[in-house]
């Protein structure tokens, strides 16, 4: 994949974090990310991209999720500027959505399965 395209993100910020490196993105996810992050108009930072079945998360699920097949991620992001993300990801037909608003590590996951789901950690 040619990571130029997304001229707001690097390959390295989606690596899986098990060490095995991969990045195996899906373009049409990059693409309405990088679409997203236009509209947003800031920085977004990724706290988890691909995921490999060899990371802890999804080997203990009974399916792999959507980090695994390239077409999630989990934004680093708090306070007003979740508040807008999470508008403008729903305005952009985002069809997966979860929100971790307490505590340390808040982020916002968006991905683009197939059937809308919204909820909370």
């Amino acid at each position: 994949m040619d990571w130029s395209v997304y001229k707001n993100f690097r390959k390295d910020e989606f690596n899986c974090k098990c060490g095995c490196g991969r990045a195996d993105m899906q373009p049409s996810f990059m693409g309405r990310l990088q679409a997203l992050r236009m509209v947003y108009g800031k920085p977004m930072m990724i706290t988890s991209g691909y995921r490999c079945p060899d990371h802890p998360v999804e080997k203990a699920k009974a399916t792999p999720g959507a980090h695994s097949e390239g077409i999630a991620a989990d934004i680093g992001v708090s306070g007003a500027d979740a508040l807008l993300l999470l508008r403008l990801a729903l305005e952009a037909n985002f069809q997966g959505i979860g929100v971790q608003q307490k505590g340390n590590g808040r982020f916002i996951h968006l991905d683009t399965r197939e059937h809308p789901a919204i909820w909370s950690y």
